[in-house]
């Protein structure tokens, strides 16, 4: 665990994240993370969108309820 302190960026507030954070979830400068609640209070920092996950969910059922079709079509 880290303890980051928050700086002043301009007029907004900020978190400088050490190197070791970053090549850990494999971030660069002008790369987007997101930020979701976490079941415990806190919050949660990711490069993952956490709606992609709901699409491919959405996707993956799609899929299942036409395989047949997607057979056919791959022939």
């Amino acid at each position: 665990m880290s303890a980051l302190k928050l700086t002043q960026i301009g007029n907004s507030v900020g978190v400088i994240l050490p190197k070791e954070v970053l090549a850990r979830l494999k971030l660069a400068k002008g790369d987007t993370v997101f930020l979701t609640d976490a079941a415990n209070g806190g919050v949660t920092l990711t490069p993952y969108d956490p709606s992609l996950e709901d699409q491919l969910a959405l996707g993956r059922e799609f899929m299942r309820e036409y395989r047949d079709t997607f057979h056919q079509l791959a022939k």
